[in-house]
């Protein structure tokens, strides 16, 4: 048996390194060298001789050796039972057998492979726990959410993964939160949304559909979510819309009637050292009117009167209108185009209404700074695609995702005496222009707006 482990080690080793013919033709030689020794003992031959050629490798590489090293047996006891039982019927028997083996390891193989590759390249994360909670498969993308490399993963219990050194804290915390809903509470959905600001829908099948397995599956759902939201703003304004017909005419004109009857009034109060009276009426009567017009223009736009521009042009003229207020609050505005002659079909008069709501909302942001925190809004330009962008930045307080998550609702403001219209018309002009506007913001970091309009030539 000795003599058997030294060419049996050697013999192997060679074949699950390369897997060439010439290295199964030693199987063959070996099997036709084993008489008077039982299959049991050469079988616990082989899978000592495997732990120890696998002691020092990956788990994917040693379950590709061992694969291979079972063709190598398969050989060997093909020919160490032709050997032992030498006829004409016998050898015919044992090489269709071998054939059969062959074919049924490789088509296993073949199946094995092609199922193991759709999952790991599925746009799902995937872990798969047995019935002793160790993690038994975890595809790319779910190593990718964890971020921590798959090998370093497989085999570990959850407690195991959760005490890993190179998971980050913040998704320590919401695997936590998954533990507890998905395994505690048994719940089939759950959905958490990353420090990226990714939503994330997870799935869980359990034990008793899997044969004791537990398998966990993640789907990024951001865009969908951007989507309901998008669908769900739209049935907002289509409300607001129906609220502004039925209401803002009829409230416009008793204003109308009002203001005149103050004015005619206004003598009279003068007479009585009451000026300030009627000042101050007029003063809130227009104030209501701009409101009610900001009302009217949220909940139907008029349908905008294009024309090709030149955005830089456009830029220019809008930035110029703010450079007193922002000069006033101690801000410096930044323009820049990164590429000369980009061209936009838009209403001018929409699209700059848009920009200059999106320029002092941001000088608002950054007066709310403290005084000595040097205010900045960056505006620039470039293509990106097929569409052009317009960026507008600030280094202002920031909003949290909460106050993100409302910004274009109407009537939602964080300004004292704002009415929250200016952002959800901002956001109906460029949806009626074919684009998008999105934005990014941070607490105490600041904000950025993007916008994108189709480009023309």
């Amino acid at each position: 048996m000795i003599a058997l482990r030294k060419h049996y080690f050697p013999a192997l080793a060679q074949y699950v390194k390369d897997g060439n013919e010439a290295s199964l033709f030693e199987a063959t030689q070996l099997g036709k060298l084993l008489q008077g020794i039982h299959p049991e003992e050469i079988i616990a031959l082989h899978e000592e001789t495997m732990q120890t050629l696998v002691a020092n490798v990956e788990s994917e590489e040693a379950l590709a050796l061992y694969n291979r090293s079972f063709i190598f047996l398969i050989e060997l006891m093909v020919a160490y039972r032709i050997r032992t039982q030498p006829s004409d019927s016998n050898e015919h028997i044992f090489t269709e057998m071998r054939e059969m083996l062959f074919k049924s390891h490789l088509s296993f193989q073949n199946v094995k492979n092609k199922y193991e590759n759709v999952l790991q390249h599925m746009d799902s994360g995937i872990a798969l726990f047995d019935s002793d909670g160790i993690l038994s498969f975890i595809n790319l993308k779910m190593a990718k959410l964890l971020d921590v490399p798959r090998k370093m993963l497989v085999g570990c219990t959850l407690r195991d993964i959760l005490s890993h050194p190179k998971l980050k804290r913040s998704v320590k915390r919401s695997l936590l939160r998954v533990y507890h809903e998905m395994v505690l509470q048994r719940s089939r959905y759950y959905e958490i949304q990353d420090e990226a600001g990714r939503h994330l829908l997870l799935t869980g099948t359990y034990a008793d559909e899997l044969d004791g397995d537990y398998l966990i599956s993640v789907k990024d759902v951001t865009e969908y979510k951007q989507i309901e939201q998008s669908a769900y703003q739209n049935d907002k304004l289509a409300m607001l819309g129906k609220i502004a017909a039925a209401i803002a005419h009829e409230v416009r004109n008793p204003l109308t009637s009002i203001r005149g009857f103050i004015q005619l009034l206004r003598p009279h109060l003068e007479a009585l050292g009451k000026e300030e009276y009627a000042r101050i009426i007029l003063t809130e009567i227009d104030r209501a009117n701009d409101i009610i017009y900001e009302f009217l223009n949220s909940s139907k736009p008029s349908a905008p009167m294009v024309r090709k521009v030149a955005i830089d042009t456009l830029l220019r003229e809008v930035l110029m209108l703010s450079d007193s207020e922002a000069l006033m609050k101690g801000c410096q505005i930044h323009y820049e185009s990164y590429e000369e002659n980009l061209q936009v079909s838009i209403d001018m008069k929409q699209i700059k209404q848009v920009i200059l709501n999106l320029v002092r909302n941001a000088l608002d942001a950054i007066s709310d700074m403290n005084e000595e925190y040097g205010g900045r809004i960056d505006v620039a330009t470039y293509k990106e695609g097929e569409n052009v962008v317009i960026l507008v930045r600030d280094n202002g307080k920031g909003m949290d995702r909460q106050t993100l998550g409302r910004l274009f609702d109407p009537f939602f403001t964080t300004k004292e005496a704002g009415t929250g219209l200016g952002l959800s018309v901002s956001y109906r002009i460029i949806r009626n222009h074919g684009g998008t506007i999105r934005v990014d913001s941070t607490p105490g970091e600041g904000t950025a707006f993007k916008i994108h309009l189709p480009s023309v030539s």
